[in-house]
């Protein structure tokens, strides 16, 4: 994997968590995985095709959310996530997804991103891939970003 196109992810992220919903955002030390990816309680899968392949999974836990989708709905309380929530989750990848196309594009690469799928309840995604998970600490709560993208 390509640094470049890890920041670039990384740069996406933090960009929409900034712009969209107003948190400061702080991305710790990544690491690397194989086999086994750590999904939180909801993550947003997003598949990635063009000059790279692979895939994007922003993971978060219950709360965070939660917070997530106050914070799109213009800072109101959510106590649970109902369909309208879970379809707020789900623009929220697309966000990360249009923005990430963006900034690779800054890098003269093209990509294509599938449309969100999102992940309900605390699992792991098994792949024979290389991941990249950059925690991100945020004013709402921690996201993780595991990303593993492939030149084609």
């Amino acid at each position: 994997m390509n640094a470049v196109h890890i920041n670039a992810v990384c740069r996406a992220a933090k960009t929409i968590l900034n712009s969209h919903l107003g948190v400061e955002v702080t991305p710790n030390k990544p690491t690397v995985g194989k086999d086994a990816v750590p999904s939180n309680d909801v993550s947003v899968v997003l598949g990635v095709s063009g000059e790279l392949t692979g895939q994007i999974i922003c993971s978060v836990n219950t709360s965070t959310a939660k917070k997530i989708v106050g914070s799109m709905m213009g800072g109101v309380e959510v106590s649970q996530l109902d369909d309208l929530g879970w379809s707020a989750i789900q623009e929220f990848g697309n966000w990360i997804a249009g923005s990430t196309a963006t900034e690779l594009s800054k890098e003269e690469c093209v990509i294509d991103v599938t449309p969100p799928v999102v992940n309900e309840g605390s699992s792991r995604f098994r792949t024979s891939k290389t991941f990249i998970t950059v925690p991100m600490d945020t004013g709402i709560g921690e996201l993780s970003v595991h990303i593993s993208l492939s030149e084609m």
